[in-house]
């Protein structure tokens, strides 16, 4: 009875550990490209306010802090929904906050000279995340399938959804760690980085909207995905990583001048 009680301790620990944990290694090549990316001024401050610890290794803080209700108020702000043919700058932003008013604060947080150390250290590691979720395109995609979550596929033989599949699925298919996956995106050079990093927010989440549009498309209810998916869609999510990246060390570089 002993033994069995062991086994079903385990069994959850480790379907606990698996839905906390998706998106790990997404998030962490983010934080990895724009680590390299920082100004020396960007980076003294932010080891600073991390106590040392880079942009990679709290890059999923705020998926951790899911776990715990206290931070409920902060759940929205992972996506954002709106119109397709709109701009994000022409509706009513929701009461509860999203994904743009999430980053928003969290510049703001770190702009004032007023906010504490704490606090710093808190909007920092959220403004990571986000920045890495704002590239994943379904987190700018339909409210009424919660952006892709309620599409139900197949990924190879196990159940999945379209969400799920660009978040995680395709990513640790791969089957590189966030240090290799960073090292083998595309190799541009200044002039292309900086068309990249073009732009405001608003520019990139309306052009994550566009991609997520394209990604709805791109499979059907209960379809069955693997190899030939992620060879037609895997250099666009790599795409999107590297973006995340670049555009998120421009954001902190602009933080701190």
């Amino acid at each position: 009875m002993k033994k069995i009680s062991i086994l079903l301790f385990l069994a959850v620990q480790v379907s606990f550990a698996n839905n906390i944990f998706w998106g790990k290694t997404g998030h962490r090549t983010v934080g990895e490209v724009a680590q390299k990316e920082l100004s020396r001024k960007a980076k003294k401050a932010i080891k600073k306010i991390l106590e040392g610890q880079d942009l990679a290794f709290v890059s999923n803080y705020a998926d951790e802090i899911k776990s715990d209700r206290d931070f409920r108020a902060y759940f929205p702000w992972h996506y954002v929904n709106f119109p397709a043919d709109k701009k994000y700058t022409e509706i009513t932003p929701p009461k509860e906050g999203d994904l743009m008013i999430g980053i928003e604060k969290c510049v703001s947080v770190l702009k004032d000279e007023k906010s504490s150390k704490k606090d710093k250290s808190f909007h920092l590691k959220m403004l990571v995340h986000l920045v890495g979720d704002m590239h994943q395109p379904l987190h700018a995609g339909h409210a009424e399938d919660k952006g892709g979550n309620d599409i139900q596929v197949r990924w190879f033989n196990g159940g999945s959804n379209l969400h799920r599949v660009w978040d995680s699925d395709m990513i640790e298919s791969y089957g590189m760690s966030y240090t290799e996956l960073a090292n083998a995106l595309p190799k541009l050079d200044k002039k292309e980085k900086a068309k990249i990093k073009e732009g405001t927010i608003y520019d990139w989440i309306e052009e994550s909207q566009d991609l997520a549009e394209e990604v709805y498309k791109s499979a059907e209810i209960g379809e069955k995905l693997g190899y030939r998916y992620s060879y037609l869609h895997m250099g666009t999510l790599r795409k999107q990583l590297l973006k995340g990246g670049l555009r998120l060390a421009k954001v902190l570089n602009q933080i701190y001048k």
